[in-house]
């Protein structure tokens, strides 16, 4: 053990050291470090929690990345495509490449006895991944596209209170194009994902059902949607589905557009990314006042061991040897701040993620409550840089050491 350490342990742990004038200053710089790591480990948590929530609903309605037919013109109803199963599965042996599904989407016009709405009929096959609504569907069951073709169609929680619908209920769906088509659907599922400007437009149904509202054949669809497994690849995965695809025709003569979400939803993608920027501000304006908390109070330790320091100046330490004194007296004080900070904080974030305790408006949020995501690694970064950033501050007042003279403070001991 040093003797710096040796001295820094005796002040801090010392049972007099509760009766000093200076403790009610070591607390507020303690409990400051302390409201400073909850306040920024509940803003990381819970910005990241928020942008995977409203992430995973966009890519829950369009994928990760989109293939169609580069005539689309970017409306819902679609231009149909052809690819070689051989592209197909290039594709889906593509590195990164979780789920490859077909589908097709149609805009049309429910009509029910008292009300009608605009809507967007998606149509999805066999291959598609439920499960996105799986998690979100709140009523009935989802419709089984690998059978015979079936009137069963999925509808949002939303459409369903506007339309004035219910499980089991059925419904005319119209479609005007060079002339007016009617469909019969009945519900077999209801869903919710809160996303309303999502919800109150798509239904899904049988693939099927939209070739032949546009008299396509079996082996045409509107495009492709493709999931990856991590989002972090998105760009790389994009780039080397864009070369498969590039350049090539299929038997109609029609070329591909391929797409990434981000490039499909600039805007939301865009305000997601303003949130970092949030973060940010409130690390640096919570590490600021814990920073000033910390160095008041250590000015107030060194101010009232002037005695001390001008005594081990007069045995021979020298000004860096005192210095690291106090550095290690903030660095107990920094480690109980952050303990304290850590174990309020996540359990709070814990609370939250369990029993969703503090609720949100759904209509301008697209969460029914504040969403909570562990991030361990950015949580171990927050405090490893919190630690280290709070020592480098306490560098500048501990030279005030320096300029204590120990002949002027054993003159008026």
């Amino acid at each position: 053990m040093s003797f710096e350490y040796y001295i820094a342990r005796k002040i801090h742990f010392s049972k007099k050291a509760e009766k000093n004038v200076a403790r009610p200053a070591v607390r507020i710089a303690t409990i400051g470090i302390a409201v400073g790591l909850i306040v920024m480990l509940l803003s990381i948590a819970i910005v990241v929690g928020f942008k995977n929530e409203i992430r995973s609903k966009v890519i829950g309605f369009g994928g990760h990345i989109q293939i169609t037919n580069f005539d689309n013109n970017n409306t819902y109803q679609m231009q149909p495509i052809e690819m070689e199963s051989a592209v197909i599965e290039q594709i889906k042996a593509t590195t990164g490449v979780r789920c490859v599904q077909s589908f097709a989407t149609k805009p049309g016009i429910i009509k029910t006895d008292n009300e009608f709405q605009g809507i967007i009929l998606k149509g999805v096959g066999s291959d598609f991944d439920w499960n996105f609504f799986k998690r979100n569907l709140i009523e009935g069951s989802l419709i089984n596209t690998s059978d015979t073709i079936s009137n069963n169609i999925l509808i949002s929680k939303t459409l369903c209170n506007l339309l004035n619908l219910k499980l089991g209920d059925s419904f005319f769906t119209y479609f005007i194009e060079n002339d007016v088509r009617a469909r019969k659907f009945t519900i077999a599922g209801i869903y919710s994902t809160n996303f309303t400007d999502y919800d109150k437009m798509f239904i899904i149904c049988d693939i099927r059902q939209v070739q032949r509202l546009n008299n396509w054949t079996e082996k045409q669809f509107g495009g492709l949607e493709i999931l990856i497994n991590n989002f972090n690849d998105l760009e790389s995965i994009g780039d080397k589905v864009y070369l498969l695809t590039a350049n090539r025709f299929n038997d109609a003569g029609a070329t591909y557009l391929t797409r990434t979400i981000e490039q499909l939803n600039p805007q939301i993608f865009s305000w997601l990314a303003l949130l970092d920027m949030n973060v940010w501000v409130i690390l640096v304006l919570m590490f600021a006042v814990a920073g000033f908390s910390m160095i008041s109070g250590l000015l107030i330790l060194i101010l009232e061991r002037t005695s001390m320091i001008g005594l081990l100046k007069a045995l021979g330490c020298t000004d860096w040897s005192i210095r690291k004194i106090f550095l290690y007296h903030s660095f107990f004080l920094i480690g109980k701040g952050m303990i304290w900070g850590n174990v309020i904080g996540l359990i709070v974030c814990a609370l939250q993620y369990i029993f969703h305790i503090i609720p949100l408006n759904p209509q301008a949020y697209y969460v029914n409550f504040v969403p909570v995501r562990f991030n361990w690694l950015l949580i171990i970064l927050l405090n490893v840089g919190t630690l280290i950033a709070s020592l480098l501050v306490m560098l500048v007042p501990s030279y005030l050491v320096t300029k204590i003279s120990p002949a002027k403070t054993m003159r008026y001991e």
